[in-house]
């Protein structure tokens, strides 16, 4: 199938990209971080047609548009807060798309939603408690974006508990893995340098997004997703 060429040029650049992080030369961001999401967005454009496809297409586009932005976060500190709201806008189109899928059972379970929900509302405090005193005049700015991805990943736990197809658990798992690297970005910024966070950053969020591309495809799809 078409699409696996792409998935497979995913892995193979992404290998070669994170080899080259975890080696210091973060240089070659300019050159190849620009074309990994594009590939994922290949992939989604490929697949059969489905209700969300031009919203999970939108949120791809607006993460590329953030990557690029934030390739030049160190040269003035607009192009962060550009960046952000890109993925602001990112998150809320994930949001959208998990809100909308087809539900296999009626019900939430009501007391796992709300143990998920509670520990979510405790990792948002709990983050923006850390971060608070040194984020300046970027404090509404992120605490806005921490909300938003907070709610992303309640959307994505909620469409765990109910939705039937396999792709759930990627959905679950990309949105976890996903705040993961916005975290580790957010600490590594405003609160404690981490060492060969680069590294770190981009192999979370480039695991986050192909769990949740292809999480979305698999709830969308009426054969298995070809995954390698």
């Amino acid at each position: 199938m078409k699409h696996t060429l792409f998935i497979k040029l995913y892995f193979v650049i992404s290998l070669f990209y994170l080899l080259f992080l975890f080696l210091g030369y973060e240089n070659l961001d300019l050159y190849l971080k620009p074309i990994l999401i594009p590939l994922l967005g290949f992939v989604v454009y490929l697949h059969e047609r489905f209700p969300l496809k031009k919203t999970l297409l939108i949120a791809l586009l607006f993460s590329w548009i953030g990557d690029i932005i934030l390739l030049f976060a160190d040269i003035d500190e607009i192009y962060f807060i550009l960046g952000l709201v890109s993925f602001l806008i990112s998150h809320i189109m994930y949001c959208v798309v998990f809100s909308k899928q087809i539900k296999a059972e009626t019900k939430t379970n009501k007391f796992l939603f709300a143990i998920g929900s509670l520990v979510i509302m405790l990792y948002l405090v709990g983050i923006l408690s850390v971060l608070y005193p040194s984020l300046g005049d970027l404090k509404i700015p992120v605490m806005v974006y921490a909300t938003v991805i907070s709610t992303m990943l309640l959307f994505a736990f909620n469409g765990f508990l109910v939705w039937k197809k396999s792709g759930s658990k990627l959905v679950f798992i990309g949105a976890i893995v996903f705040v993961v690297s916005d975290t580790i970005l957010a600490i590594n910024k405003f609160y404690s340098p981490i060492e060969k966070s680069a590294f770190f950053i981009m192999l979370t969020y480039l695991v986050a997004q192909y769990l949740l591309v292809i999480g979305v495809l698999k709830l969308n799809s009426k054969v298995e997703l070809i995954q390698n």
